[in-house]
Formats: C-alpha cells, structure tokens, sequence
C-alpha cells in the first residue's frame, strides 16, 4: 500500500489554512442567522435613526488606552456624546469623569463581538484589525467604520486582510497610505477615505518628555528591553548577552516583556536567580515604561513596538538583533517590497548578532557616538510621525467629518423616502377621488 507523508511543517500550515477557512464559514453562518432574526425582528433598529449611537470607540484591551485617551479628552471638550466600548473590565476608562463620554465593558471574547456586530451607530472608531474577517463582523445597522493606527510601522504586518473592511483609515506616514491602495487594487477594493493624521499618543508620550527635562548626570546605561518567544532576544541570546553587558561596566537594566514571566517561567527564574541586583545591574517590572527609557542611553532589543517609542520620542539609538519572520501570513507578502520597518533599521542603529554578541561594548560606543544615527532618527519621523502635535486635533476632526456626513447623506435619504411617500399618497387620493 502506497502510503501518503506529509512533514510537519506542512502539515500545521495546512491544518492553519483550514482552521482558518472553517473559522470564516462558522463566524459567516453566525452572522448570517443574525442577520436573519434582524430582519424577522421588522427591521426596527434600523428605522430608528434616533437611538443611534453618533460616536463609538471599540477598544479590544486596555492595553490600548494611551491611543484612545488623548482623542477622548479633545471630544469631551468639543462636547461630543461618544460611546466607549471596551473588553476589559478594568479599563482606565473607568476612572475618568467625562460629562460627555460613556465608558462601558462589553464582556470578553464572543460575547462582545455577538452585541458588536448588531451596533446600532453612525461612527465606529477602532485600532483592532480584521474586521469582518473572524468573529468581528460589520453591523448591518453601523454606517461607517474607521480605522486609526497605535504603531508608527506598516500597515501590512497584519495578519492577511486586516484592514480591508474598513471605509476609512488614519494613518501617520505616506508610505502607509501607498501600501493601502496596492493593496485596494490588488484585490478589486474601492479606494478608501484615508488622512494623515499623526499619531496622538506619541505626541503626547513627547509633551510628557519634555515637562520631565532631560535626566541628571549620570553613569553610561544600557537597557535591554526584548520580547518573548521563541525569537526573542533572551530566548536566543540568553546568558551570553547579558554576561557580554555586565563585562563593558556599564549600568546594565534588563525589562523583560511581561508575558515572559508567564510563558517563559522556567527562563526568567534562572535568569534572575543567577543575575541578581547590583549597583551596577538591575533588573525592571515597571508598568510604566517612561522613567526607565527616559534614564537609559541606548536600547537593545529585537522585534518589539518599544524601539520605535525609544528612537523617535527619546530620540536615542539603539542595537536590533536579526528578525526571523515569515512574512506569508501577512498583507506584506502581496507587496513586492521589504516592509519599512525592517527597511528603516539599519537607520537607527546596529545590528546584534551571533557573531559580534562578545563585541557588544564597541557596538554601544558606536552607536551613541555616530551621528548618522540622528540623521537616522529624523528620516524615519519625517517618514512615519507626520503632523507632530498635531495628531489628536486632526484625528478627531476626520472623524467629525465623516460623522457629519453620514448624518447629511441619511437626512437626504430620509427626504428622498418622504417625498416618494408623499408622492405616492398623493396619487392614491386622486386615484380615490377619480
């Protein structure tokens, strides 16, 4: 018998692509029966233009409440009613006093996206992609949904499809924009409203940098910041980096990612068992990461959002290892370019590898005393951070305006439906009278 052998490799990537594919028929079929019992339901809620919901934030986590904060405030000013829906019941939101913004927790996983997807509102604001692709389906009574971004890098190191059912995106660099409309006419998609607006938490991130002035006088300081996984910089690295930092005698901090603690238990307690506290070694937990960036003279890390937070806010250098990503499962793979984040590093600093882990102090030196670096630094806020300060009034202009008009386009449809009523009463009494 003739027997079939499939390696491993290829078979979790099939069993991935089928996963998926039973994934979006189960998450359409559900949508399907909603719409359904809509539908049965006589279609009030989509007739009751009155209890709309004008504005609605979406945030998935908390995690995302610098992004959302700075806009919030700007429409508590303007006297704006919005709704702030999110998943996690110990959102910061919570602890506001708004007048005008209602913060409410939608429950977590299927509960949230089952009362998501039937949202009765003009305007849905959100940082979470995939829309209408899993189980966060478009409401049928939910106008027009707009995307904002929370990173300064691609928009294309998504997961495939990620924003490709949103009507609108604010974006903070034209390279963004250029990889949406490939996309768009890759795939057949109308072109959709896209602003550069900037990017409102890294400015404020920057106003709280410069009220906090620049740190005293202080020893040479190196922070290790890397994520976790299986690519990242401890996993990889491990002993041999940090023995490499602590031999330069500089002031060595090591912040672990926090899933690190969890994921990688067995790691993180014979790492810190056999690097304990000095004065010259430290390790960090903070939940604010603000001080230890703002004390630090260069960073080193891998794959993780905090090098771009360091080098164009902090406006430091930094050390990057060798990023291992297979690019398949993200809209990047349909470009036929090197996305710009991996593109831009070697712009910011020097990269950490194998070979010169054990040259790790002439890599420091190297980095914070050549200038390039800063000229580094200024190209990729001139290319990613556009509008600098100005990224929370021009967010929420773009969403007023389009708020604006999905109310002008539904009154005129609401007259258009009126006059045709009127007409047609009209016609019915001269058909009685006749």
């Amino acid at each position: 018998m003739c027997q079939l052998y499939i390696d491993p490799g290829t078979g979790g990537m099939l069993f991935t692509v089928l996963f998926g594919i039973l994934s979006v028929v189960v998450f359409s079929l559900r949508a399907l029966l909603m719409k359904l019992k809509f539908s049965a339901g006589g279609g009030k809620a989509v007739k009751a233009n009155g209890k709309k919901i004008p504005i609605v934030v979406f945030t998935d986590h908390k995690r995302y409440w610098n992004v959302f904060e700075p806009l919030l405030d700007e429409f508590e000013k303007r006297h704006q009613k919005v709704v702030y829906y999110t998943c996690s019941k110990d959102d910061p939101i919570f602890d506001k006093k708004y007048e005008y913004i209602t913060g409410e927790f939608l429950g977590e996983g299927n509960r949230a996206f089952t009362r998501l997807n039937l949202l009765n509102a003009s305007v849905v604001l959100s940082t979470t992609p995939n829309l209408d692709v899993f189980q966060w389906k478009r409401s049928p009574n939910t106008d027009c949904y707009i995307y904002i971004s929370h990173n300064p890098n691609d928009i294309t190191m998504y997961r495939m499809f990620a924003l490709d059912h949103y009507d609108a995106l604010i974006l903070s660099g034209d390279y963004q924009v250029q990889q949406a409309r490939q996309l768009e006419k890759l795939r057949g998609f109308e072109p959709k409203d896209i602003e550069i607006c900037g990017l409102p938490f890294m400015d404020e991130m920057k106003k709280r940098l410069e009220t906090a002035g620049k740190p005293a006088e202080h020893e040479r300081t190196v922070l290790l910041a890397p994520t976790w996984g299986e690519n990242g910089l401890l996993t990889r690295f491990g002993d041999k980096v940090i023995d490499a930092l602590i031999s330069t005698g500089y002031k060595i901090i090591v912040r672990p990612h926090p899933q690190s603690f969890t994921a990688e238990k067995e790691l993180m307690d014979r790492l810190m068992s056999k690097y304990q506290d000095s004065p010259t070694f430290s390790w960090n937990r903070d939940n604010d990461n603000f001080e230890v960036l703002r004390q630090s003279d260069i960073l080193i890390s891998d794959f993780s959002g905090v090098i771009f937070d360091y080098a164009l806010i902090f406006d430091k250098p930094l050390i990057y290892t060798e990023t291992d990503i297979d690019l398949e499962l993200y809209d990047a793979s349909w470009l036929d370019e090197t996305p710009w984040t991996l593109k831009i590093l070697p712009d910011l600093g020097l990269k950490l590898t194998e070979d010169n882990v054990d040259e790790i102090k002439t890599l420091i030196d190297k980095c914070i005393e050549d200038s390039s670096f800063a000229e580094g630094r200024d190209k990729a806020r001139a290319e990613t951070w556009e509008h600098i300060g100005e990224g929370t009034k021009r967010s929420v202009d773009f969403v007023m305006n389009k708020y604006n008009e999905v109310i002008t386009k539904r009154n005129s449809e609401d007259q258009k439906a009126e006059d045709a009523s009127q007409k047609s009463r009209k016609k019915f009494s001269i058909g009685v009278k006749g």
